[in-house]
């Protein structure tokens, strides 16, 4: 690799970890070709991404970004797993290392905040921004549900009453 291809990707690492909502640092040694072939297929579903890039290079990139305290995590074989949804790589990344014992979750960075192993099974659990959207949604249309119930409601309590007037009206 020359000078210039090393710059070109020290300048998209740059953008990965100034942009990303997470970033999760993993080994994958040991990891067949299939397999990695899998997590990318997985992290793409879930709108992330994985870079695999020399450690090198990776410091570099960090120097002066919100991420940079992970420049330490960049030992071995690291992969990359991020994305712009703050929760979706991590998620991926931790039931990936749940069925792959090869994939070893090494820490990352969310933003500013520094995460270990840990922290990234923490995020892991929080729910995404689908999810939250989802449960918002459900609870603004719930009161809109009840709302337009109770309002046929008294509409639907004179139907009966009046129907039950006039059953008793023909029993007589």
């Amino acid at each position: 690799m020359d000078r210039a291809q090393k710059e070109k990707v020290v300048e998209e690492l740059g953008q990965i970890f100034e942009s990303s909502g997470v970033v999760v640092v993993s080994h994958y040694e040991g990891l067949t070709v299939a397999q990695m072939q899998d997590l990318r297929a997985q992290m793409r579903e879930a709108g992330g991404s994985v870079r695999v890039a020399k450690n090198r290079l990776a410091k570099i990139a960090l120097e002066g970004t919100p991420a940079a305290g992970i420049a330490d995590l960049m030992t071995g074989m690291t992969v990359l797993s991020y994305s712009e949804d703050p929760v979706a790589a991590a998620k991926v990344a931790d039931a990936y290392a749940k069925t792959n014992d090869k994939f070893v979750i090494l820490g990352g960075s969310m933003g500013e905040n520094l995460l270990d192993a840990d922290g990234v099974k923490a995020v892991a659990k929080m729910p995404s921004r689908e999810e939250l959207i989802a449960s918002i949604v459900g609870c603004i249309a719930a009161p809109a549900s009840n709302i337009a119930g109770a309002i046929g409601a008294p509409a639907s309590n004179i139907a009966s009453i009046l129907s039950s007037i006039e059953e008793k009206a023909e029993a007589a």
